[in-house]
């Protein structure tokens, strides 16, 4: 995909949706950083329920600290590897009070350093608590940066790296959203929804599926 046809494919994906946001619910910035951790390998979905009632008792590192594993691991069972992440939350909220004052720290650097945290969600974390123009390569991302042609690569770092280049302003602080989101409703794993993307000239995808199967299998023409 060349310059034009990036800058393209960002206006219309922001001109369908102006102003994108993390699906996840949180309250503050520690909330974030708990919900993002808890929905390693989970939907945002199941997070949220898991975190909702949480949320409302945990605001700071020092309350989870206080809530302890066991306690944590009340709330969150419903997640998947529960287990480890309670570990983990209860450890970075620990380093959080110990080392940082209970504040969440604004560089990846440092946010990598903590129990849990890898670099997709300290990306997270800088874009939407501090509005870091980021680049948050989930698996949606990833397939989605790939199957168009957007940014090709082989591994998420490749991916990063690769979007950090091509992706211009005015587009860059929100990117990682229109591209999650592409991917968990249109440009799907198994049957992306081509007939319906706003970009499907733009994608290099060889194996478009321009009309919309019915429910009993067969295609028919989208709006039918």
């Amino acid at each position: 995909m060349n310059k034009d046809q990036t800058f393209e494919f960002f206006r219309r994906l922001a001109e369908n949706n102006p102003a994108p946001e993390t699906e996840l619910e949180f309250g503050n910035t520690y909330q974030l950083l708990v919900a993002v951790v808890l929905s390693a390998q989970a939907t945002d979905i199941g997070v949220n329920k898991a975190t909702r009632e949480l949320f409302r008792e945990i605001k700071t590192p020092a309350q989870m600290v206080a809530l302890g594993e066991e306690g944590l691991k009340q709330h969150i069972k419903t997640i998947g590897l529960f287990n480890s992440k309670a570990k983990n939350v209860i450890a970075l909220s620990e380093k959080l009070v110990a080392e940082h004052g209970g504040e969440v720290p604004t560089d990846r650097d440092t946010l990598v350093t903590l129990p849990g945290v890898g670099r997709k969600t300290a990306n997270v974390v800088l874009n939407c608590a501090f509005g870091a123009e980021t680049f948050a390569v989930d698996t949606h991302v990833f397939r989605v940066s790939n199957r168009t042609g957007l940014a090709r690569g082989k591994t998420p770092v490749q991916v990063e790296a690769r979007l950090e280049r091509a992706v211009p302003q005015p587009f860059r602080r929100d990117a990682h959203h229109w591209l999650i989101l592409h991917g968990r409703y249109t440009c799907k794993a198994r049957l992306p929804e081509c007939w319906r993307c706003p970009v499907n000239d733009l994608c290099a995808y060889g194996h478009k599926v321009m009309v919309k199967p019915s429910a009993k299998g067969k295609r028919v023409a989208d709006g039918e």
